[in-house]
């Protein structure tokens, strides 16, 4: 399954390093195109918002999410990882996990055991 993914901060980049990821797709302006199913990994902006280039890229890309996974911080209350929430209920596809940050080894281990169900 395809990986794409948006890192402001570096957060959810270091997690797609640390997964060991082929050829992920990195969104940048949210106008890069994708023709297969894809898991969307992403930050949340503000207070629980969609960052920018994600909805601009989820609005020309939505018939192939299959599922999300989100970066947040838990400073921000119940505001962390809310654009994860957000994107499941948009788009119909489960939110696979929640991150704070960017994340620890036992993190990476569930979300690898996750990607291996795709």
């Amino acid at each position: 399954m395809k990986i794409a993914y948006a890192s402001r901060t570096g957060n959810v980049e270091s997690i797609i390093n640390a997964l060991g990821i082929d050829d992920p797709l990195c969104i940048v302006s949210g106008n890069e195109q994708i023709n297969e199913d894809f898991i969307i990994f992403t930050y949340t902006d503000g207070y629980g918002d969609i960052p920018g280039e994600v909805e601009s890229f989820l609005n020309i890309n939505s018939s192939f999410v299959k599922g999300v996974v989100v970066s947040g911080d838990m400073g921000y209350g119940e505001a962390y990882c809310q654009a994860g929430d957000k994107i499941a209920e948009m788009y119909n596809v489960p939110c696979l996990y929640r991150v704070e940050n960017a994340g620890d080894a036992q993190d990476i281990v569930k979300i690898q055991e996750i990607l291996a169900k795709f």
